[in-house]
């Protein structure tokens, strides 16, 4: 069993019943079916865009073949996702520098460049897509491997967040760095990244507000954290960490928009993907922004919040069990 096949279940099921009755009693590929076929895809959520991507493409091999079996439909479009993942470099469980974050016990290695020391990471994202619980298992899967983690509560407008924020540090061994509620959130980061250089930390996980009245409040905020933060570490931050969630569907990309306009988003987390049968926003968003996918969350326990890796993603989506009309 592949380890996405718990959080890809739902789009799966719904996927393949939708392919296939596209293609069941057909003796070609037509017009027709190329519809439905583009239908079932948008069904996931992937967006009209990514899914016209695939069809085009799929079209050209039906106007060569004319006659393709369902095993071979099924085996150009599983190439043509997973070319989409890797035009769009996202993560495929590699850290920047090999193996620099894997453990003495064979763990994933993680996607981060541990020759910057510390490793900045800014975590946005709006409200309620589960952005302060995937700073804490990201924390706990940088502890488990002997990192040295300090966390940054910087949404210092919700106190939801920040005692969350802090039963988090307290599971994971990490340190953290917090102010009174309503403190300016550049003032955490500044302090945050200082104690983190102080304390010869690994990595930095910033959290920060969820929601502002409008974008221009948005870049505001974030353009005064990084520049706070360049203070401490000129190159800060290395990593800009905007967590979506999956079962938001077409929300998630107006949240991409958004946040991508507001500051310089680099990677994507995506979480609750095992709730939902929108999976294909995964690519979507990968693909209309080329921004990687870093992290996906397949569940509610510490450790299904998994490291990317679109190989595996495309081989749990398209599974043999499932190939069958």
């Amino acid at each position: 069993m592949g380890i996405f096949d718990k959080g890809v279940q739902k789009t799966k099921k719904s996927f393949f019943e939708r392919l296939s009755r596209a293609v069941v009693g057909k003796s070609k590929v037509d017009d027709d079916t190329l519809d439905a076929i583009e239908e079932a895809l948008v069904s996931t959520d992937m967006g009209v865009d990514t899914a016209l991507k695939i069809i085009d493409n799929l079209q050209e091999r039906v106007h060569r073949d004319k006659f393709m079996s369902f095993d071979e439909l099924v085996d150009i479009l599983r190439d043509e996702i997973e070319h989409l993942f890797d035009a769009a470099g996202s993560s495929s469980g590699e850290s920047v520098h090999g193996a620099a974050g894997t453990s003495a016990s064979g763990q994933e290695p993680l996607p981060f460049d541990f020759s910057k020391k510390p490793y900045v990471v800014l975590v946005v994202g709006v409200n309620g897509v589960g952005k302060t619980t995937t700073i804490g298992k990201l924390a706990a899967k940088l502890r488990s491997r002997g990192k040295k983690v300090v966390l940054g509560a910087a949404d210092t407008f919700r106190a939801a967040a920040v005692d969350q924020l802090v039963i988090w540090s307290q599971r994971s061994g990490a340190d953290i760095v917090r102010q009174e509620m309503g403190s300016d959130p550049a003032s955490v980061a500044y302090d945050t990244v200082k104690s983190a250089v102080a304390r010869d930390a690994d990595v930095v996980l910033v959290d920060t507000a969820g929601r502002l009245h409008n974008r221009i409040d948005l870049m505001n905020e974030l353009t005064k954290i990084r520049n706070v933060m360049r203070k401490v570490v000129p190159d800060a931050p290395h990593e800009v960490l905007l967590v979506l969630d999956a079962s938001t569907g077409q929300n998630a990309f107006q949240q991409a928009r958004e946040f991508s306009r507001a500051t310089d988003v680099t990677a994507l987390a995506v979480t609750k993907l095992d709730g939902t049968a929108k999976g294909g926003v995964v690519l979507g968003i990968a693909d209309q922004f080329r921004i990687p996918v870093k992290f996906i969350g397949i569940g509610e326990g510490v450790d299904d919040l998994k490291v990317f890796d679109r190989k595996e993603f495309v081989n749990s989506l398209f599974s043999k069990e499932d190939l069958k009309k």
